[in-house]
């Protein structure tokens, strides 16, 4: 039985994933600045992790994922970037899409997450001869329309 992980602890393991792919390995300051929290929350946390096999932490060292670190920290990163493509698609702001997929990241279902990952796959990466001729129009149409709402919106304000 796999055991429950918070949205907390998600956000910590994907932090340290997106900090070791990026600079190779990570440490506190580097959690701390990245999360925005105190590096003795960072400590604490990372002792956490450690008991409970997500992490390899020693005191004043660097800080690396166990296998079982790494799969949570990517799986989240993925599901992330999955919710702020299709917020992105759908013409939410680039800053305001990367905060609401941290928030849809841990509240919906397995089953969603998939069909927005198989929804966002197949809008990005079929290819121009792949995709259905309707998709481009259908985005075109789609802007179109949040261009007539807003500007209608403004007016009548």
């Amino acid at each position: 039985m796999q055991e429950s992980i918070s949205g907390r602890v998600e956000d910590y393991l994907r932090a340290v994933y997106e900090i070791i792919e990026q600079k190779g390995y990570a440490r506190i300051k580097d959690i701390s600045r990245e999360l925005r929290v105190k590096p003795s929350s960072v400590v604490e946390m990372m002792r956490k992790l450690h008991d409970r096999g997500f992490v390899v932490y020693e005191k004043y060292g660097s800080i690396t994922l166990t296998p079982q670190g790494r799969n949570v920290g990517e799986t989240v990163e993925m599901r992330h970037d999955t919710f702020k493509k299709f917020l992105e698609i759908i013409l939410v702001p680039e800053d305001v899409a990367a905060k609401d997929a941290h928030v849809l990241e841990h509240r919906l279902d397995s089953k969603t997450i998939l069909q927005f990952t198989r929804f966002v796959e197949f809008i990005t990466q079929a290819t121009a001869a792949d995709r259905p001729k309707f998709m481009g129009r259908w985005m075109e149409q789609f802007r179109k329309y949040c261009e007539e709402k807003t500007n209608n919106s403004i007016k009548a304000g």
